[in-house]
């Protein structure tokens, strides 16, 4: 994994890492000769900001608002593309209100609603009833199972989440609610989106590659760079591998690495090492626009 953190003077600029697939490079390239047809897109939790055991402890890295802050006048919008509820998002990654992210739009619910921080109003479609179906379920369907154990529920508004983190053995926990919880989301009309040892039980439909092209063609994007680290980050990634493919765009894919999600990296032109090393390859790449 790259470390665009290193320079060869204390004087000089960060090292911007490069792609190892062509396709990669080509859509560096791209980002770097115009900027200002370039869409910067990033996930939220394992990407901008660490995983921790509690969700809603998690914040961004103190890096990251500095950053983007540097980057998005440079480019032709930075977006933060999350599962999370839009304004939960802005509010744990300190968003709102910074110079330099004017312009800023966060894509919540997988593109379900929307935060701009020009209205700092977010916009959403009608919820899924399966949701508060499924919501008021969970907590004794958990228990008739004998799953209760260590796990617990987050409430995502448009989503709920079931978290096996804190269970005595986390993968198994998780392996065996996958199954069961895929046939309750289906009762209501629900899928399931596994992750970073969370099962998400949301409306179908409705993923971050949908919300990724529908932005990047809203925004007459020639290039996008898009990162994420989770398996909610794949529809992205294969959207962007489409836009590349049908010549619509030039893209490169970053995945912020961690053992335990190997799927994206396999994928991705650019692996680096967590949060930390994502808002490096931001800084570093907004000391290379002019």
């Amino acid at each position: 994994m790259g470390d665009p953190t290193h320079s060869s003077s204390t004087h000089s600029s960060p090292t911007l890492p490069q792609p190892l697939t062509p396709a990669g490079r080509d859509g560096l390239a791209a980002i770097l000769s115009r900027p200002e047809r370039a869409v910067i897109a990033l996930d939220f939790d394992g990407t901008l900001a660490a995983i921790v055991p509690d969700p809603e402890r998690a914040r961004a890295h103190p890096g990251a608002v500095p950053a983007l802050a540097a980057l998005a006048p440079k480019v032709r919008s930075v977006a933060v593309v999350t599962g999370r509820p839009a304004s939960v998002a802005v509010r744990y990654g300190g968003l709102a209100g910074v110079p330099g992210l004017e312009h800023l739009v966060v894509l919540g619910h997988y593109g379900a609603e929307r935060w701009d921080a020009v209205s700092t109003v977010v916009q959403a479609a009608d919820p899924h009833p399966g949701v508060a179906a499924v919501r008021a379920e969970l907590p004794g369907f958990l228990d008739a199972i004998g799953a209760w154990r260590g796990t617990w529920i987050e409430e995502k508004g448009r989503a709920v989440a079931v978290h096996t983190r804190r269970a005595r053995d986390p993968q198994a926990a998780f392996d065996a609610l996958r199954g069961p919880l895929g046939e309750l989301a289906a009762r209501h009309g629900l899928s399931v989106e596994p992750g970073r040892l969370v099962l998400e039980l949301r409306p179908p439909g409705v993923d971050k590659g949908v919300a990724l092209v529908d932005y990047v063609r809203e925004m007459g994007a020639e290039s996008v760079l898009y990162a994420g680290d989770d398996l909610g980050d794949i529809p992205a990634f294969a959207a962007v591998e489409k836009l590349r493919t049908d010549g619509e765009v030039r893209g490169l894919l970053v995945c912020s690495g961690s053992p335990e999600v190997t799927e994206l990296a396999d994928r991705a032109d650019l692996v680096v090492d967590g949060p930390r090393c994502v808002v490096a390859l931001l800084a570093a790449l907004a000391t290379q626009l002019p």
